[in-house]
């Protein structure tokens, strides 16, 4: 099996290929570039050196939300696009998912944060069974950083990563009364190898889709929506 996986969904923009045995190429910047320029350049180039083709995949993984709205269009559009040319499937990975999935070696509980501005997270909490299989202890959720530190301080031991930790540290250490810990770098932000490895296993699922089926998770307005509105 081979996918190639794309993650958009923040600041981070990330492209990997990988296999059932390993992930064979990563490209991850974390520039002021927006996507749209970066995207597409960064998977002709891991394609390129990978020497293979989107026609080699048996499928392609995307990282489908929360997130910024610009940066999940763009990589959707991006995967929908080449997915319906090469006649492949998407598999849809939950981006607060794939961040959890990475540090999924523990027993406390993963809370990967990512930041929605204004004091406000989108925020996943996920353990680790015996399987080595991801089981979502609250539904992800769009949460201002005071109702987050609630949830998170009901449980026992925690996990903490993500660029809506390092947005809010400050409150965080200040306020959270349970045990805690916050990963190291390498671990701390979105990752297409992280998407590229629970993608396989819910291809392996049956989660895989048509192009035209897939579209990303918001989790809440848009600001212009939002202003519409008021």
């Amino acid at each position: 099996m081979k996918v190639l996986a794309i993650e958009s969904s923040g600041n981070v923009a990330s492209v990997a290929i990988a296999s059932e045995e390993k992930v064979l190429a990563e490209i991850t910047t974390d520039s002021k570039k927006t996507h749209s320029q970066t995207l597409l350049p960064m998977i002709d180039e891991i394609l390129r050196k990978s020497e293979c083709t989107v026609a080699d995949m048996d499928f392609i993984a995307i990282s489908k939300g929360p997130g910024s709205f610009t940066g999940l269009r763009i990589g959707s559009a991006t995967a929908k696009g080449m997915a319906f040319a090469a006649e492949k499937e998407i598999v849809e990975v939950g981006t607060l998912e794939a961040m959890a999935y990475g540090v999924s070696d523990t027993t406390s509980v993963i809370c990967p944060l990512i930041d929605a501005r204004n004091k406000n997270v989108f925020a996943g909490f996920y353990r680790v069974n015996e399987d080595g299989d991801l089981i979502e202890v609250e539904v992800q959720q769009a949460l201002t950083i005071d109702e987050t530190i609630e949830k998170i301080n009901g449980f026992e031991k925690v996990v903490l990563l993500g660029d809506g930790v390092d947005a809010n540290k400050e409150e965080l250490k200040e306020k959270i009364t349970t045990a805690y810990r916050f990963v190291p770098v390498h671990l701390n932000r979105q990752r297409a190898g992280m998407v590229a490895a629970l993608g396989m296993r819910y291809y392996e699922m049956g989660k895989a889709m048509p192009s035209s089926e897939h579209a990303p998770t918001y989790l809440r307005k848009s600001q212009a929506e939002r202003m519409r509105e008021q």
